[in-house]
């Protein structure tokens, strides 16, 4: 763990041919030369977007899906197994899955949605620059959701009935026992659940890479994909300014996890 994260920073500091040999010590200037890049401001950009809706919305769906995975009904084992199909599956072929599902002329998505009306013509989901993102959050929160599921779903069982029983009594409904009683409760599943989450998104790369490799540039590459690229598939194929952006990337998870902590005061309620 800590040797490859010392080459990670040698590499930075250091400049390469490009076939990958190495040409000597450059200091700082990789970062300097980062910072120059025309495209860093748009790909962090998109970095943001991406985290933060696979996220937001993996969680949002996920407490749903726990809490009806939580309720007694028929053919709840079978569902909870279904859920985790997605989970299970390798994140290339589920990608790839999805840009068949997303094409323009022969995808079912694009079928579905002119057959009941709800578009005129069809959309060119992972070529349209507006449509691009959504497709891939899209995907993503697919990806996210059994694990996310599975972490609230434990942390519901967590939780004592008496508990509720007790705002029953005293007269709560079923949504102020829910807000007054289960989230608080929940808390340490969220905090693990949007942590690993955080993590998880932030590093993702079959998803970003599969649905958006028929785009050229980097108009719509998150920090990871970007840093592929400035390494092997641009025309830098600079490895020493890909380390530099690799080193940024794990700081920004570090600053972005610490910050999470700390707002969510962990300290004070130990998971």
């Amino acid at each position: 763990m800590v040797y490859p994260a010392v080459e990670l920073v040698r590499a930075s500091l250091g400049r390469y041919s490009i076939t990958g040999l190495y040409q000597g010590a450059v200091g700082l200037r990789n970062y300097r030369r980062l910072l120059e890049q025309e495209a860093l401001s748009a790909v962090i950009g998109n970095t943001v977007v991406w985290v933060v809706g696979v996220v937001a919305i993996t969680i949002l769906i996920s407490l749903a899906l726990a809490q009806l995975l939580e309720s007694a009904f028929p053919g709840r084992r079978l569902v909870r197994w279904a859920l985790i199909v997605p989970w299970a599956a390798s994140l290339i072929m589920t990608a790839k899955l999805f840009v068949w599902l997303y094409d323009y002329y022969f995808g079912l998505l694009n079928r579905l949605l002119t057959a009941t009306g709800l578009l005129a013509r069809p959309v060119d989901w992972l070529g349209d620059d507006g449509t691009v993102m959504g497709a891939m959050i899209a995907v993503g929160v697919f990806v996210s959701l059994p694990f996310t599921t599975y972490v609230l779903l434990a942390g519901l069982q967590t939780i004592p009935g008496e508990v509720y029983e007790a705002a029953r009594v005293d007269g709560a409904s079923a949504w102020r026992a829910y807000r007054a009683v289960t989230l608080p409760l929940l808390r340490p599943a969220l905090l693990v659940a949007a942590v690993l989450n955080l993590i998880y998104v932030f590093n993702s790369f079959p998803i970003v890479w599969t649905l958006n490799d028929r785009n050229p540039g980097f108009a719509h590459d998150t920090m990871i994909t970007y840093m592929y690229k400035i390494a092997f598939k641009s025309a830098l194929r600079d490895v020493g300014l890909a380390a530099a952006l690799g080193v940024v990337n794990v700081l920004l998870i570090l600053l972005a996890v610490v910050a999470y902590l700390r707002v969510s005061r962990w300290r004070e309620e130990p998971v």
